[in-house]
């Protein structure tokens, strides 16, 4: 299994990015294309332990920032995102892995790869906890601008990618409004509950942000900008919830020594919302494995994304996908 990881990506570089390759090749028996700029990751596996790691470097002369746009995805052809995912086109590589630049790993993978036959826009796909196992939740950020078509594919995609992964037959599908009624929402939103109610799949009617996490539903519909907002909102909840805990826990010895009698659950409670525990999110619809990670990625984080695109290969979710896609697509 040969996974190809852009060594440049996110917020921290070839740092991190190395060093979550390198656990990922030691724990999960991957063999990882580092790709990126030579010189800055032999620089980066001399300071660790690889001597158990099946590492492989390729040079790549340029790298995309996390704040470039169209014009950079077009005139670096010699990217770290482009090569790896030219590694995936060639079949040199199962997978593509990488933290960086959203738009750009969205723009060069569907020029590169291209989308599954009868698949109009690729959809990044995210499982979040909930209060009982996993929900999918798609698209948070790959398609900003969707048509209802568009987000009746999603629907349908990730009715198939629960079905692979998870094993949950008939996953109950929803989508995200502004409230529960079937009238809620902008005019996208009221063509697309249509569709579904009157689509195969087992549509359980409109959700609301806060239903996100609460397990009602298996799979949540949205276009890209609503839910990258969605998603960015509940993770920000999350990081500020923890932070003024610590602050009041401070603020006396009783707090302290609450804190200490509740720490261990505390941390249980703190891996099940930490989004470095999940690696990243597959890229759905597009003609090969790519997984997306957070940028604020860490070593774990990286690791967690390289075997999750181990298990979306393994799975052979690929496929399956476009196996199932058109007549999913022609029964609607």
């Amino acid at each position: 299994m040969r996974v190809a990881v852009d060594a440049m990506g996110g917020d921290f570089g070839a740092k991190v990015m190395v060093e979550g390759a390198v656990r990922a090749s030691q724990e999960n028996q991957i063999e990882v294309l580092l790709v990126g700029i030579e010189a800055l990751i032999k620089k980066e596996l001399d300071r660790l332990d690889h001597s158990k790691a099946k590492v492989t470097i390729i040079d790549a002369a340029e790298a995309i920032g996390m704040g470039e746009g169209l014009l950079s995805f077009r005139r670096k052809k010699r990217s770290s995102i482009r090569i790896g995912t030219q590694l995936v086109k060639k079949e040199e590589a199962q997978a593509f892995v990488s933290t960086g630049n959203t738009a750009a790993i969205v723009y060069t993978s569907k020029k590169v790869l291209g989308t599954l036959k009868g698949v109009d826009k690729p959809a990044l796909a995210l499982l979040v906890p909930a209060l009982s196992g996993l929900t999918l939740l798609l698209d948070v950020g790959a398609s900003v601008n969707c048509s209802a078509h568009h987000l009746q594919q999603f629907a349908i995609m990730g009715r198939i990618f629960v079905e692979s992964v998870l094993g949950l037959k008939n996953p109950r599908i929803a989508l995200m409004s502004i409230g529960e009624e079937r009238t809620k929402g902008n005019d996208l939103i009221k063509e697309v509950f249509e569709r579904l109610q009157s689509s195969p799949l087992n549509f359980i009617g409109n959700v609301e942000g806060k239903d996100i996490y609460s397990g009602k539903a298996d799979v949540i519909v949205s276009d890209g900008f609503t839910g990258n907002i969605a998603l960015k909102a509940s993770e920000g909840v999350v990081e500020t919830f923890f932070k003024m805990a610590r602050t009041e826990i401070m603020k006396n010895i009783f707090s302290k020594i609450g804190f200490i009698l509740m720490k261990r659950n505390l941390k249980k409670l703190y891996k099940k919302v930490d989004y470095s525990e999940y690696g990243g999110a597959h890229l759905l619809g597009l003609n090969g494995a790519c997984i997306i990670g957070h940028g604020r990625s860490n070593p774990t984080a990286v690791k967690n994304a390289v075997k999750l695109a181990k298990d979306f290969v393994v799975g052979k979710v690929q496929e399956k996908i476009q196996k199932e896609i058109g007549q999913a697509f022609s029964e609607i």
